[in-house]
């Protein structure tokens, strides 16, 4: 049963590893201004208070925690080079945020400890607050029905 629980919290410090990275390269990319560029770092700094959280229950678990690859490696991974405008960064956030709101809520009742579900939706209730605040950025409207999870 922790196995199973230690691979679910490995995929979710991932997403994490990846969400710091991107917003990494987007105040390193010069395209952010302020207060944009205040809420990414913001945002980044939620994401590292999650990704200590993930391998602390991991270690608790008696497993290891999947490492953080180079910002080259994510960099490529999330097309970077694309990346032209403020506008371009916030799109890009807002899918990972879209994306680790989803894989939070879908993994939830996949945890044999039910713990570990109380912490994932407690992270994808932070990732769907990010989805929302750079979707306002964007001047985006808000959908009708929040369809996070479906």
């Amino acid at each position: 049963d922790a196995a199973s629980d230690v691979g679910i919290l490995n995929v979710a410090l991932g997403l994490e590893h990846r969400g710091i990275n991107a917003y990494t390269l987007g105040a390193k990319s010069g395209l952010l201004q302020k207060p944009v560029l205040d809420i990414a770092l913001k945002f980044q700094d939620d994401h590292k208070i999650h990704r200590d959280l993930l391998i602390g229950a991991i270690v608790k678990l008696g497993g290891k925690a999947v490492e953080e690859k180079s910002l080259d490696v994510y960099a490529k991974a999330l097309n970077a080079n694309l990346l032209k405008s403020q506008e371009d960064v916030l799109k890009l956030a807002l899918s990972l945020e879209l994306g680790a709101t989803n894989a939070y809520l879908g993994v939830i009742p996949s945890f044999k400890d039910h713990s570990f579900a109380e912490v994932a939706a407690r992270l994808a209730t932070d990732e769907a607050a990010h989805w929302a605040v750079l979707n306002n950025a964007l001047g985006m409207p808000v959908p009708k029905t929040m369809s996070f999870g479906a």
